[in-house]
């Protein structure tokens, strides 16, 4: 697994473009990796609406909980599949409008900085173990491209949007996914 430095897109990613990006702010680090949880509609998994969200196809009739989420302009650099697939959305480079109104160290606006990871998941549903082999991979290959990440620097969207946000949830399994990348380190 390789990201090309010049694209800023992973080799084993599915790249399906979202137009839900833009430049980061010019001389702002991108030190910080967001990991996130999705699930739509909320606890049900496949299908293809998670993509429909993050490219503003998301069919509002498809749904009762479609219509309150189908205007969001929303995305994030990678969406990993319970299935393991890995689809990426943005390039690292690029910011990737995952975050919302968060807050890292006295550093509002973590979009800026960030890589936001979404695992196809609930808060309270635990996540497979190819989600979290696929994951750790990602994660040591981001730490390898761009060496300002640290894993001081690896949070849920909770942490950066507490009271706002839960995910990755209880169920993630912190301890797990930080021994692995001890593991690949």
């Amino acid at each position: 697994m390789h990201i090309d430095p010049q694209t800023g897109l992973l080799d084993e990613a599915h790249y399906l473009a979202s137009p839900n990006f833009d430049e980061r702010p010019p001389g702002q680090p991108m030190d910080l990796l967001v990991i996130h949880n999705i699930s739509l509609p909320p606890n049900e998994f496949g299908g293809p609406y998670i993509e429909q969200l993050f490219t503003n196809c998301l069919d509002p009739e498809g749904h009762a909980y479609f219509r309150d989420i189908c205007h969001l302009q929303v995305s994030s650099h990678l969406l990993i599949r319970r299935n393991g697939e890995v689809i990426q959305f943005v390039p690292f480079h690029k910011r990737a409008w995952h975050a919302g109104a968060s807050c890292f160290r006295e550093r509002t606006r973590c979009n800026d900085f960030s890589v936001g990871i979404e695992l196809e998941g609930a808060d309270d549903i635990p996540y497979e173990d190819v989600q979290y082999a696929k994951l750790i991979a990602v994660s040591h290959c981001l730490l390898q491209a761009y060496p300002q990440i640290t894993l001081d620097n690896i949070v849920g969207h909770s942490d950066i949007a507490p009271g706002r946000k839960t995910d990755p949830g209880s169920a993630f399994d912190w301890s797990r996914y930080r021994a692995g990348l001890a593991n690949v380190a």
